[in-house]
């Protein structure tokens, strides 16, 4: 029972950073202004996502727009693109797989099948955790570069926006949900790889040789 709670909270861990990962995806805050030097008191900040960039004034209007061109983009936003779409479907195949295999789940019948199908879903989630951090970590290493960089001028350094610190939270929840789920589910075949056997004691007859009736 106690494996089985801990199975359905890795499945809620996966979940969770799954939907995470959806959000950074479609946040336009992976790069936002860097209010530094001359720059401390401006007009308008300016965001950058994988999929637009946002100017928002002063005054509250924000005015977005989408990329014209995919191949005229950064290597790494097409990177980010990629791996983040990638990570979104093959959450949802780790969800289908988890919960058919899943203890509390009747749709594959208890046994090592069951354990193996739970498993493979809890890797899946793991592979979606790893993915998720290449494009994260490519665009804080490209945004700290830039920013100590004395070369690039101020009004073009930036900061990491909250789709990062987003992405790193999703990230997380899923490297642990999959741990958590893999490890109820080896813990569970092991349990259930060896049973105990039970035989009937050999009890001897009136004329004192053993009955052929308990030999099985």
């Amino acid at each position: 029972m106690t494996s089985a709670a801990l199975e359905i909270l890795g499945l809620g861990l996966g979940i969770l950073g799954w939907v995470g990962v959806i959000l950074a995806c479609g946040l336009p805050m992976w790069q936002v202004s860097a209010f530094i030097d001359v720059n401390i008191v401006v007009a308008q900040t300016i965001w950058e996502g994988l999929w637009m960039n946002c100017v928002v004034q002063s005054t509250g209007q924000m005015q977005c727009k989408v990329y014209d061109s995919i191949l005229a983009l950064r290597p790494e936003v097409q990177a980010g693109r990629a791996l983040t779409v990638v990570v979104a479907l093959l959450g949802l195949v780790a969800l289908m797989v988890t919960v058919v295999g899943a203890q509390c789940t009747n749709c594959i019948r208890p046994g090592k099948m069951k354990s193996r199908v739970v498993i493979a879903g809890g890797a899946i989630y793991i592979l979606c955790g790893v993915l998720v951090l290449i494009p994260l970590c490519w665009f804080a290493n490209i945004v700290i570069s830039d920013f100590y960089d004395p070369t690039v001028p101020s009004s073009q350094k930036r900061e990491m926006g909250a789709a990062l610190y987003i992405g790193w939270a999703a990230t997380a929840l899923l490297l642990f949900g999959g741990c958590l789920i893999c490890c109820c589910s080896c813990s569970q075949r092991d349990e259930t790889s060896f049973p105990v056997k039970y035989s009937a004691p050999r009890r001897p007859t009136s004329n004192g040789e053993y009955d052929k009736k308990n030999y099985v």
